[in-house]
């Protein structure tokens, strides 16, 4: 079993930062890429920003500039350190990661329970 733990979330003013954080416990042999994700109602949740194991990102537009993601594979933790927020940022963000429980078994998705960001202006 793995657990993705998310923390960090809170209620900021616009212009304000947040930095969330996520760490995976469990049985895990590697984590692969690992990344944030918000909920938009009505549809599935779309992409903030993915990381490699290697340390390769990828942004959302609406966030390039602004929101910045690391890793740190020793704690198995992954952040989103989120400046220059705006009320359109305010949702739940879901940390994912790929994981591998072994050298020979394929990548499983693994999902945390969310962390709610609320940006008021």
């Amino acid at each position: 079993q793995v657990q993705l733990v998310e923390s960090g979330g809170g209620s900021v003013q616009t212009g304000g930062s947040l930095r969330l954080s996520c760490a995976a416990s469990g049985s895990i042999f590697r984590i692969h890429d690992m990344g944030w994700y918000r909920h938009i109602p009505g549809k599935s949740r779309q992409l903030v920003a993915e990381i490699t194991t290697g340390g390769s990102t990828n942004y959302a537009d609406s966030v390039k500039g602004r929101f910045l993601i690391s890793r740190d594979n020793g704690e198995n933790t992954v952040y989103l350190q989120m400046s220059s927020l705006k009320p359109e940022d305010t949702d739940v963000y879901y940390c994912n990661a790929e994981i591998s429980h072994s050298k020979w078994s394929a990548r499983m998705n693994y999902w945390g329970n969310g962390t709610l960001v609320t940006v008021s202006s």
